[in-house]
């Protein structure tokens, strides 16, 4: 008999749903909250309210496209967290309650271990083995993990202040450009030189640090500007190309320490900024056997969350219909 897993993403923006039958995605269907836009950046109360409108058409959508009856799940995985408390309020209730009227398993899953473990699903990339190196990037996030397997993750190393694709989103800020400056600012990246260099943060062992950056950008934006109001106007490329780099060379210093001190050689990214080029190709130019997730997976989505669920039951993971969601959840 197949295992079929309905999966169910609202950490944050983005109202998503999947089906996974025997580990291969049969539909991933995801809501974006556009109006975020215009705020510069997610309004958490609009964020949850919005998940509450779409929730239920949203998962109709994911179950019409596969040809699944919901009577057929096997189970439901739902993002237990981390994230906006109100946004995963609405996917823990929607499905406690499918779950319960269907009499089958809840499988509660972490967001960051799901970015990781996309990796699984049956198509057509390569898939990691265990144990590996992950290294999850966005804008909440940035974190080194040891992957033993499918629900044991040990953290070698993590940011202690900002994320990496927070630095982006605020220096992209500091520039003008609108939210969220992230994607924007790699594509102006490719037409610029790097020729500007910044603050370089020194910390101990395999943690992280972007605060320091973002200080050296902005001080180095308002020199510039005092001499030449419209420095950032005429420079815009290799701003954008020399921000880009110097969180790149961040990541990689600790990346290849990692790899050096793990002896693991296999290298799996996940995460929002595993969309971004540079980083893409500065990994690809490393001795480990990289895995990078296809562009679809590398945003919010809920097939990862599904092929997580679907690891987790085959283990026999079932989660309490207690669980609840957390807006803070070590990994």
């Amino acid at each position: 008999m197949a295992t079929i897993i309905l999966g169910i993403e609202t950490s944050c923006d983005d109202t998503a749903a999947a089906v996974l039958v025997d580990g291969k995605l049969y539909a991933n269907v995801v809501s974006q909250q556009l109006e975020h836009q215009t705020h510069g950046g997610v309004i958490p109360e609009l964020a949850s309210r919005a998940h509450v409108q779409r929730i239920i058409p949203v998962v109709d959508a994911a179950l019409s496209k596969a040809n699944i009856d919901k009577k057929d799940l096997t189970a439901i995985a739902y993002t237990q967290g981390p994230g906006l408390l109100g946004s995963l309020l609405v996917g823990n209730a929607f499905a406690k309650s499918l779950a319960l009227a269907l009499k089958i398993p809840l499988i509660a899953v972490h967001h960051m271990q799901a970015h990781l473990l996309v990796h699984f699903i049956d198509d057509e990339f390569p898939t990691p083995t265990f144990p590996f190196l992950g290294l999850t990037v966005s804008g909440g996030h940035t974190q080194l993990v040891r992957v033993n397997g499918a629900a044991s993750f040990t953290v070698l190393g993590e940011t202690k202040d900002d994320a990496a694709g927070e630095a982006f989103d605020k220096t992209g800020k500091m520039l003008g450009l609108p939210y969220p400056a992230g994607p924007i600012m790699d594509q102006y990246a490719k037409k610029g030189t790097p020729k500007f260099e910044f603050g370089k943060p020194k910390v101990e062992g395999l943690n992280f640090s972007f605060s320091g950056l973002k200080t050296s950008v902005l001080y180095f934006l308002r020199e510039q500007q005092d001499k030449d109001p419209k420095f950032i106007e005429k420079n815009i490329y290799d701003l954008c190309a020399s921000i880009q780099k110097a969180i790149v060379n961040i990541l990689m210093e600790k990346v290849e320490r990692a790899v050096v001190e793990t002896g693991l050689t296999q290298l799996v990214l996940g995460g929002g900024v595993s969309a971004n080029s540079g980083l893409r190709e500065a990994l690809k130019n490393t001795n480990s056997n990289v895995f990078l997730p296809p562009l679809p997976y590398t945003t919010d989505n809920a097939a990862m969350i599904a092929m997580a669920g679907h690891l987790k039951l085959k283990e026999n993971q079932i989660d309490s219909f207690y669980s609840e969601p957390k807006a803070r959840l070590p990994i």
